[in-house]
C-alpha cells in the first residue's frame, strides 16, 4: 500500500468536505500537526482507518486508492485468513462485487468470489447454530427443530431419502456437461455427477459417465479403479471392490492422488488401520510438492479421535499446524491456524 497514495486521499477528501486540518483533527481526537504529517506523507495509525474511513463516507481500502485487482485479491486474502467478516466490512465488500458483477457480468472469478464471500458469512453464521442447537438440545433433547437446525449447520446425517437424494446436483451436472463448449473439455463435472450417483446407488448411469470422462484430455487415469471400486461398494460387491483396489495400489503405488482416495476408501469402510497407511502414504509422498494440502492430515486426526486416540489426533494437529504455518505462511492469527489449534484444545479436553 502506497503511503503517498494514502496522503493523496486524506488531502483530497478532506477538502472534499470543506474541512481544514484542525476539524478533520478534532473529528479524529488527534493533534492539527499529526494530520498535517498524513497529508506530506506520513502514515495515519491503523486503528484509525475506520474512524477516518467514516469522517470521509469512504471505505478503508478507499483510503489506500487501491486498483480493482487489488481490491478484490485483498478480499480473497481475506477471506482465506479471517474466520468471520464484520457487518460493515461484508456490505462493503458485497457492495464492490456486485458492482464489478455489473460490469462484467461474465467474470467467472468475479461470480465465484461472491460465491465465496456468501459461504464466508454461511459457514461463521453455521457456527452460531451449532452452538446453541447443541445448548438447547442438551437441554431438551426433544427439540426436534433445534435436531434439524443442526444436521442443517454441521451436515449430520438424514433418514428421508426425498432428503438425502442428490437429484438435483445430478440434472445440475448434467445440464453444466451438456451446455459445456469448450475444447477440450473439463473433467470436473464428471467428477462430481459420478460421486453424486454412486452416493445414490446410480452405478449404471455412474459407469456411463465414468467411460465418457476416461477420453478426455486431463482425466487422472488413477481415478478409474476408485470409481470402479465404489461403484461395486454401491452395488455391494465389496470382495470386487476390494480386488479392484488391490490390483490398482501395485500400479500406482507411488501416485499420490490414488494413495490419498485409497485411504478414503478404507475410511469408509471403517478399515482405519489401513486408511492410516495410505494416508501417511500419501502425505509422504508428496514431500517434494509443498506446500501440501492437509487433507490427509485432516484425515488421521478424525480416525484418531474415532478410536479413541486422542493424543495421537492431538499430536497429528501439531503437524497439521507446522504444516500450515511453514509450507503455507499462515501465522497463529490467521484462521486456518486458530480453527485448528481450537480442534486440537477440543480433542485433548476429552
Amino acid at each position: 500500500m502506497n503511503e503517498l497514495k494514502i496522503a493523496e486521499v486524506i488531502l483530497r477528501e478532506r477538502r472534499k468536505l470543506k474541512m481544514t486540518q484542525e476539524d478533520l483533527a478534532r473529528a479524529l481526537n488527534v493533534t492539527p500537526q499529526a494530520v498535517s504529517n498524513w497529508e506530506r506523507g506520513g502514515y495515519p495509525d491503523i486503528t484509525l482507518l475506520p474512524a477516518l474511513a467514516e469522517v470521509f463516507g469512504v471505505t478503508i481500502d478507499d483510503l489506500f486508492d487501491l486498483t480493482a485487482e487489488q481490491r478484490l485479491r485483498r478480499i480473497e486474502h481475506r477471506l482465506d485468513t479471517e474466520e468471520e467478516l464484520t457487518s460493515d466490512i461484508f456490505k462493503e465488500y458485497e457492495d464492490f462485487i456486485q458492482e464489478q458483477l455489473t460490469e462484467n457480468p461474465d467474470n467467472a472469478r468475479i461470480l465465484g468470489l461472491l460465491a465465496r464471500l456468501y459461504h464466508h458469512r454461511m459457514e461463521s453464521d453455521a457456527k452460531r447454530v451449532s452452538k446453541y442447537a447443541r445448548a438447547s438440545i442438551r437441554q431438551n433433547p426433544a427439540r426436534k427443530d433445534c435436531q434439524w437446525l443442526l444436521q442443517k449447520a454441521e451436515g449430520h446425517a438424514a433418514w428421508d431419502w426425498n432428503v438425502i437424494n442428490h437429484s438435483m446436483a445430478i440434472e445440475f451436472y448434467k445440464e453444466v456437461i451438456e451446455q459445456d463448449s469448450d475444447t477440450p473439455k473439463t473433467p470436473l463435472p464428471y467428477y462430481y455427477i459420478i460421486d453424486n450417483l454412486i452416493a445414490d446407488h446410480r452405478t449404471k448411469e455412474a459407469a456411463e459417465y465414468l467411460e465418457v470422462c476416461q477420453t478426455l484430455p486431463a482425466y487422472r487415469p488413477f481415478l478409474t479403479p476408485i470409481y470402479q471400486a465404489h461403484i461395486a461398494l454401491a452395488e455391494y460387491d465389496e470382495a470386487r471392490a476390494d480386488a479392484i483396489i488391490a490390483e490398482a495400489a501395485r500400479v500406482f503405488s507411488e501416485n499420490s492422488g490414488f494413495l490419498f482416495e485409497a485411504a478414503q476408501y478404507f475410511a469408509s469402510k471403517c478399515e482405519y488401520e489401513k486408511a492410516i497407511g495410505f494416508y501417511e502414504a500419501s502425505w509422504s509422498a508428496e514431500e517434494d510438492q509443498k506446500p501440501r494440502y492437509t487433507d490427509a492430515l485432516h484425515g488421521i486426526a478424525l480416525i484418531y479421535e474415532i478410536q479413541g486416540e486422542y493424543q495421537k489426533a492431538a499430536d497429528t494437529y501439531d503437524r497439521l499446524i507446522t504444516c500450515l504455518k511453514e509450507e503455507w505462511g499462515y501465522t497463529k492469527d490467521d484462521a486456518p491456524v486458530k480453527e485448528t489449534e481450537r480442534e486440537k484444545q477440543r480433542i485433548l479436553q476429552k
